[in-house]
């Protein structure tokens, strides 16, 4: 088997440069705006102690090219490295980063249109690595048609070109909504998706992989219990901020296929499910919730690849790259 060079693993940053570059981020978010859009969409203030418990941070996204992230998922096959993508008028393409925030490669996607990327999934079927990304996002509430597109796993960190193994398109039961969050369930086969603005936030199931092609419809399987509501005082003080904090923006399932992680833009939500339940039984039940750490509109969550802790990233540059020890 030919062997391939692995990125150094990179250590977590000291403490006391972890809060120093806790306060430089706050400072650089104020000086470039941003820090009123982050603080109204993840609801806290702009302090390097407003981390969860168990938040570290390990890195900080400062390459333009990663502005606009909404998705991340860990790799299987490179030690200390993240699977990113961004959003909006951006190319099809998908980042390879180290847990720093460094930019490895760059991997054009071809042969598919992007309208809205927002989330990713990395999973393991027959054997071979796969990453699944989620052309979902509709914030308007237009699109008829979605698609999800299953891409295999770089085994080499350089620039290249990849294209999709297959893609699945789909609609959803009863009209347009927006959706920001899907997971991939390999074992049963499955592909969970999560509402974005319905209350509560809804739980669809797609196959993994179809028999054939042909435009599939998801299928509704619950709602997602034990969202936080805002207080009456917090949603008087700002309504905007208050109704934004339980939006759902990334999703991710374990490893061990024990946990369902989902990310609003203050919370982290953890599903544990049942012993022979499936993801609608975890669901149905209440979460373990903590507010996540300080981020400019959190949208990017996944497991590490040994399921001990959670990455999270925001949306805007620059970007603080957290891991969660749940």
């Amino acid at each position: 088997m030919p062997t391939h060079p692995r990125p150094c693993r990179p250590t977590p940053l000291p403490r006391l440069a972890t809060r120093a570059l806790g306060s430089l981020l706050v400072l650089a978010l104020a000086a470039c705006g941003g820090d009123r859009d982050a603080g109204e969409a993840t609801g806290t203030t702009a302090s390097a102690k407003d981390a969860a418990p168990g938040g570290e941070l390990t890195g900080v996204l400062l390459d333009m090219q990663l502005n606009e992230i909404s998705g991340l998922a860990a790799s299987h096959l490179h030690e200390d490295v993240l699977w990113l993508h961004d959003d909006g008028d951006n190319p099809a393409r998908l980042f390879a980063v180290d847990t720093r925030g460094s930019r490895l490669a760059t991997f054009g996607v071809e042969g598919i249109a992007k309208t809205d990327w927002e989330d990713i999934a990395g999973f393991e079927l027959d054997g071979t690595r796969y990453l699944l990304v989620a052309d979902v996002g509709d914030n308007g509430g237009l699109r008829r048609t979605l698609q999800l597109h299953v891409i295999e796993e770089p085994t080499v960190l350089r620039n290249a070109r990849l294209q999709p193994a297959w893609s699945i398109a789909f609609r959803w039961p009863d009209g347009p909504r927006d959706c920001e969050a899907v997971a991939v369930d390999p074992v049963r086969g499955e592909v969970l998706l999560v509402s974005k603005k319905r209350e509560p936030p809804e739980l669809f199931s797609l196959p993994l992989r179809p028999p054939a092609k042909e435009l599939l419809t998801a299928q509704r399987i619950g709602t997602l219990a034990g969202v936080p509501r805002p207080d009456p005082e917090r949603a008087a003080a700002s309504p905007r901020r208050a109704r934004l904090d339980g939006q759902v923006t990334s999703a991710s399932i374990s490893p061990g296929r024990n946990t369902l992680a989902v990310m609003t833009y203050r919370y982290l939500l953890l599903y544990p499910r049942p012993a022979n339940g499936n993801w609608a039984d975890a669901v149905a039940g209440q979460p373990r919730v903590s507010e996540l750490p300080w981020l400019p509109q959190a949208e990017a969550l996944g497991w590490s690849a040994d399921g001990r802790s959670l990455y999270a990233t925001g949306e805007f540059i620059p970007a603080p790259l957290y891991r969660i020890d749940p």
